[in-house]
């Protein structure tokens, strides 16, 4: 399973770790992901997505259906 956020796309960002004496070595930034169940009113149905923390914030903030039909025009999910 890829480490994609199904709500924002953030996904694996890489770069470099520098350590003290400025040795460089690739490295990889992970996404916050976060396995979470959501209720959907309209279609009366749980629904599990992986999602980051900032996904989870804007689904409190917008609503989950407003979500879902974000990420798909973005072409994320298929609903």
């Amino acid at each position: 399973m890829s480490k994609v956020c199904e709500i924002t796309g953030k996904k694996v960002m890489t770069g470099n770790h520098v350590s003290h004496s400025n040795i460089k070595t690739r490295r990889r930034f992970y996404p916050n992901l976060q396995t979470k169940k959501f209720y959907v009113p309209e279609e009366d149905a749980w629904i599990t997505l992986r999602v980051s923390a900032k996904g989870i914030k804007n689904i409190s903030k917008k609503g989950i259906m407003a979500c879902l039909l974000d990420a798909e025009a973005n072409g994320l999910i298929r609903l």
